[in-house]
């Protein structure tokens, strides 16, 4: 009986290790290349070590489920550039976030012309904070941190037509909230 486990529990070893050989070699022809891909969208070392290794990760979960393996390399580069993108993303909503608190902290009183664009940036900032998060995303990159629709829409995945969509609602509701 041991010798009939044997013989079936050894072709599904072998195809495992198999494709884990084969998932090394093509994960070292290529692992360079991630960590370059990512590097170009955060531009920071540590965090592009971050994300191909999250990439890594992720393909090696996956490899198993790839049909074609010999386009292993872009199915690779295409998540870490996706990944990239998302923590991009959240870096930048994370330093919005910082940048109003900061604001916050320092708040002074309004008596003279410093006083009056502070109070005009603290009602800004405080609207721009109760628009819906798809909103609030698209007015800040694009008319806060000045990017432009095309790079804007590259960064959250959508649409220009959308991005122009959302932009023109967010200054219409901005527009109400600070008449």
């Amino acid at each position: 009986m041991n010798e009939l486990v044997d013989r079936l529990a050894s072709p599904l070893v072998s195809a495992d290790e198999a494709l884990a050989r084969e998932f090394e070699a093509r994960l070292a022809d290529s692992s360079a290349l991630a960590f370059r891909v990512a590097y170009s969208v955060v531009r920071h070392k540590q965090d592009a070590e971050d994300v191909a290794q999250e990439a890594f990760a992720r393909a090696h979960r996956r490899f198993s489920a790839l049909r074609d393996r010999d386009k292993f390399r872009a199915w690779l580069m295409r998540m870490t550039w996706r990944l990239a993108l998302d923590h991009r993303r959240g870096e930048k909503r994370r330093a919005v976030r910082d940048d109003v608190a900061a604001r916050e902290a320092a708040r002074v009183a309004p008596d003279g012309p410093d006083g009056l664009a502070n109070e005009r940036s603290t009602r800004l900032w405080a609207a721009i904070d109760q628009l819906p998060e798809k909103l609030r995303v698209v007015i800040v990159l694009a008319a806060i941190e000045e990017h432009g629709i095309k790079d804007v829409a590259k960064l959250l995945g959508a649409p220009e037509g959308t991005i122009k969509s959302r932009l023109f609602d967010a200054r219409k509701k901005l527009q109400e909230m600070l008449r």
